[in-house]
């Protein structure tokens, strides 16, 4: 029935369905122009985090800006004249940006230590290292040992400063409501903060003779992040497609027969890359390989065809080309279809994860490989069709000198091969009970990007990077029960009395018990402002009504950026921020939040409504604990679905089972070495196993499906074998290659995730293809599913 449709309505009508073909390269190629990337910092966290959500409104209630960071080391001391002046430069063409909402550098910092005027007048009049008059290094020193800006503006040694960069705030318009509108909106933001980034780089760039300065800061990261996506992409598919065509050349040796499968390869892209587009599914750094996959994966299918064709050709010459064709589709279409749906179910368990991109990553493949099936199924018989001499010598027995000696393996060392296997096993599972997903945002970059030695500099220089906020919630007025408050009036009077003793020792108390943490780098809260207050008032405490009457007479530039981000007297709460020193090697993210958590509970006597901890550190950590729970429900997924597709292809339970172990064990065995090996797990990493899995058993398909095919006509399982290990095997080891050296691309990227991801699999689909071509057949042999001798 499919032969005759397939003849019917394909072979016989190949320029009709090449036209077609055309038309949609055309329709879909409209679309690529709708295609776009994504790098926020969203696509790195799970959907519909509720410690997001939290994170987001603490961020709006104490009007926290987006800002970048920049680390500047003078050539001279920090308080020479040439140093003051080029920093004071810089500040002045940065704050010329129409972006920026301000910029804050040491020549900005409040010196209230330099005069012996009352702390009132102080503050009300106060000067700084750009004030006339003022001793710079009196001033600097004050700054140095004050403990609010020390390794936070200024570093311990005071050779480097940071400039932290405010951004303008972008408020979406009222009139935009749409999804769509958003979309379009957010855009257009991106590429604006991509220029932003462009015009502070070149500042920077003209200060390069001065000193050294580093960019950092989310938006930069982000920016880069997206040009690492495009360079990706970019690099990848040049890279596959120069291999793959290398490897067609080495295999066939003949211009056709490069044609037709790049032909499959270009058409399948475009394609694809087309419907991302109209679907508005946008590619992030994980999904940023679908190319190079899409590529691999096209032409694993396209040499399995084409390899079958030119057999035929060759043992049955008598035939006509469209006979040829018809019997090529016809022994391939339910194989390819079933290594298809497989490797759709490896993409699809990736569903199970929680986060986004990972998601979407698995609806692109399963796209790309539906995409793939149809387009190699009718572009490749019609491309045929059209070439008068298609006949090519292929020289198998170059290539099966490696597979027949694989055979012979089989044949004569089967116990070998099950001691060896069931070591494997037992490695794999040494490792993979070693497995851990600790790991840090620094380290997923390159020493030689911007990221990392921006991040890196102010890690060790400016007390650390990841933040991390514990939030301190006091009984509201109506709850209020201490002594120390009053009824009053006005909001302004009410403010005087908030500042009460149990307040002010909660906040101390939480403060210098997250300072003493080794992990932890800068901690800032309102403990800080009440130490420099104190020394300010010649070390003399003040009392609660006192810092109330301060807090009153504050000036707005002062309080709006010292005191507010620290305390909300409307929402009767501190604020204790603290950033966590990402490059410590010792550092145990999961630990450190649960320590945190039991010692404010348990040492501090905090209930557990009085507190919450929010920040980066805690998205990420939910981020990467829950990449344990992805991988059981991956893997489980996959096993059972792929199990179930070979009881269904084969209806033979032996045989199913048969066809999955050498799988199953070339992906356990990657998941032990990367746990024997001490690689965290992450995004990229926690998709290997299933992805391994879901192409690999591809090659048992194959195989299995011309054993069972060859055994019909042999009867006898030794000579089956040698005639798959000299056909079939030859284009496994084919598709292998390519699939193997394909990956190993990815080790062009900047992302290291991507870079273990293609180390990884590449190794995982050689250990998968030398398994099928021992381990299959030699249970094959042992267990003899299809009967006989």
């Amino acid at each position: 029935m499919f032969s005759h449709f397939y003849q019917k309505n394909i072979i016989e009508k190949p320029k009709i369905i090449f036209a077609i073909l055309l038309v949609s390269l055309a329709s879909f190629g409209f679309f690529t122009k709708d295609f776009r990337l994504d790098a926020s910092s969203e696509t790195l966290l799970i959907d519909g985090d509720p410690d997001l959500k939290y994170l987001k409104e603490v961020t709006e209630r104490y009007n926290s800006k987006e800002f970048l960071v920049l680390t500047y080391t003078p050539n001279e001391a920090m308080v020479s004249e040439n140093s003051i002046n080029n920093l004071l430069s810089l500040k002045y063409k940065i704050q010329s940006l129409d972006w920026v909402h301000s910029v804050i550098t040491i020549l900005d910092i409040p010196l209230l230590n330099s005069t012996d005027k009352t702390l009132n007048e102080r503050l009300q009049n106060f000067s700084t290292l750009k004030s006339d008059g003022i001793n710079k290094n009196r001033g600097f020193n004050e700054i140095l040992n004050s403990p609010v800006f020390r390794n936070f503006v200024i570093s311990e040694d005071g050779k480097t400063s940071g400039i932290i960069v405010n951004i303008k705030k972008n408020i979406i318009p009222n009139e935009i409501k749409s999804k769509k509108e958003i979309k379009i909106y957010k855009d257009k933001l991106k590429k604006k903060n991509h220029r932003n980034i462009i015009e502070i780089r070149e500042i920077i760039k003209s200060y390069n003779d001065v000193g050294k300065i580093h960019l950092g800061g989310i938006p930069m990261i982000a920016d880069d992040m997206m040009t690492f996506i495009k360079n990706d992409i970019v690099i990848f598919g040049i890279g596959v497609l120069v291999f793959i065509i290398a490897t067609l050349w080495f295999v066939f040796k003949k211009f056709v027969w490069i044609i037709v499968p790049i032909s499959s390869c270009f058409l399948s892209v475009v394609i694809m890359i087309g419907l991302l587009g109209l679907l508005g599914w946008k590619v992030t750094v994980i999904s940023s390989n679908f190319i190079a996959l899409m590529l691999i994966l096209t032409m694993a299918m396209n040499i399995h065809m084409s390899t079958r064709f030119l057999q035929l050709t060759k043992e049955k010459p008598n035939l006509s080309k469209k006979e040829i064709i018809l019997q090529t589709t016809s022994k391939m279409f339910w194989p390819i279809l079933y290594t298809v749906l497989t490797t759709i179910c490896a993409f699809l368990s990736l569903i199970f994860s929680e986060i986004k991109p990972i998601i979407d990553f698995g609806w692109m493949m399963t796209l790309g490989l539906i995409v793939s099936f149809i387009v190699t199924f009718s572009l490749l018989p019609a491309l045929i069709s059209f070439v008068s001499d298609v006949s090519v010598n292929i020289n198998e027995n170059r290539n099966s000198v490696f597979t027949n000696l694989l055979g012979k393996l089989s044949i004569n060392n089967k116990s070998l091969i099950f001691i060896a296997s069931i070591l494997i096993f037992f490695i794999s599972v040494f490792g993979i009970s070693r497995l851990e997903v600790e790991n840090s945002f620094i380290n997923y970059f390159s020493k030689n990007t911007e990221i990392y030695k921006g991040m890196k500099l102010i890690d060790e220089k400016l007390g650390g990077t990841t933040p991390l906020e514990v939030i301190i919630k006091f009984p509201k007025k109506d709850e209020e029960e201490d002594d120390d408050w009053e009824e009053s009036g006005s909001e302004e009077d009410d403010s005087k009395y908030w500042f009460t003793k149990d307040k002010i020792d909660k906040i101390d108390k939480v403060h210098k018990y997250l300072d003493g943490l080794p992990a932890v780098g800068k901690v800032l809260s309102f403990s800080s402002i009440i130490e420099v207050a104190t020394q300010l008032n010649d070390n003399k405490p003040l009392g609660s009504l006192e810092m109330g009457v301060l807090y009153s007479k504050i000036p707005d530039s002062i309080r709006k950026e010292i005191v507010d981000p620290y305390i909300s007297i409307k929402d009767s709460e501190a604020r204790i921020n603290l950033r966590i020193k990402d490059s410590n090697e010792e550092l145990r993210r999961n630990e450190l939040i649960n320590q945190i958590k039991y010692d404010l509970s348990n040492k501090i006597g905090l209930k557990e409504d009085e507190y919450k901890l929010v920040g980066v550190l805690i998205l990420f950590n939910n981020l990467l604990q829950s990449l344990f729970k992805s991988q059981i429900l991956t893997l489980g997924f996959v096993m059972i679905g792929i199990f179930a597709m070979f009881f269904i292809l084969f209806k033979n339970i032996k045989l199913s089972l048969i066809g999955v172990v050498p799988n199953f064990i070339a992906a356990f065995f990657i998941l032990g070495i990367i746990g024997i090996a001490k690689i965290p797990l992450d995004m990229m990493t926690i998709t290997i196993a299933a992805i391994t899995i879901g192409i690999a058993v591809d090659n048992s398909i194959h195989y299995i499906y011309r054993f069972k095919e060859e055994y019909n006509k042999i009867h006898d399982y030794k000579l089956t074998l040698k005639k798959c290990h000299s056909t079939v095997g030859v284009a496994i080891l084919n598709t292998s290659i390519t699939i193997v050296f394909g990956f190993s691309i990815l080790i062009l990227s900047n992302f290291i995730p991507t870079i273990y991801f293609g180390i990884f699999t590449g190794i995982a689909m050689l250990l998968a293809m030398i398994s099928v071509l021992t381990l299959l057949p030699a249970l094959l042999l042992v267990f003899q599913p299809f009967g006989g001798k």
